[in-house]
């Protein structure tokens, strides 16, 4: 038997999942942060700053006490939260980093797929290269990269092969962002950002 929901009551029930039910008050950082977050489900980052950022506008319009440093110190200090993508780049609850283990499998058999054809050649050489340099050096960035090669006029996905290798290796799970500058992501072996006592086991496919 099929059971409706009347739109009135679609409504409500919408309205409260998304914290936007209730009057936008109350504390909005350490464990009350993340747990709003968690409510929401994610928060989707965006670079675009006319008023403010994405995801501040997000959280503020929820818990009007928000300020974006609270959230940094749950992404880079107490790790309770991590970025990554959903429709796109979102900020996510630690504990889903196991389930998201499925994703960068399925990710990375699309993206072999898909962005030979998107993005110019060499960016598959540079793995081991970037990788090896973080496990050495430290995080880098975008700008830390890609000496010496030809950078695109294309556009903003006219990426050289560094930078090409370097979303690679985040969407596809072996490197994970530690923070930002200003709004360039800083990458980092997975292993050093994610805690693994914060992990949550990866579940079976089923």
């Amino acid at each position: 038997m099929r059971h409706l929901i009347p739109n009135p009551v679609a409504r409500r029930l919408f309205l409260d999942r998304h914290a936007l039910s209730e009057a936008p008050a109350g504390p909005a950082s350490g464990q009350a942060l993340h747990d709003l977050i968690e409510r929401i489900g994610f928060v989707q980052v965006d670079s675009i700053n006319t008023v403010a950022r994405a995801h501040d506008m997000i959280l503020w319009s929820r818990r009007q006490s928000y300020r974006p440093p609270a959230l940094k110190r749950l992404l880079e200090r107490d790790r309770t939260m991590w970025e990554h993508w959903t429709h796109d780049a979102s900020i996510l609850p630690t504990r889903l980093h196991g389930v998201w283990q499925h994703r960068f499998q399925r990710d990375e058999q699309r993206l072999e797929a898909n962005w030979k054809r998107w993005f110019r050649d060499g960016y598959q050489a540079q793995f081991d290269i970037i990788l090896n340099r973080i496990a050495k050096d430290g995080p880098l960035g975008t700008a830390d990269v890609g000496e010496g090669e030809v950078r695109g006029r294309g556009g903003w996905w006219d990426w050289h092969p560094s930078k090409t290798a370097l979303e690679w290796l985040w969407r596809t799970g072996r490197l994970a962002i530690t923070r930002r500058d200003g709004f360039a992501k800083i990458y980092d072996l997975t292993e050093r950002v994610i805690p693994e006592a914060l992990r949550a086991p990866v579940p079976e496919d089923a």
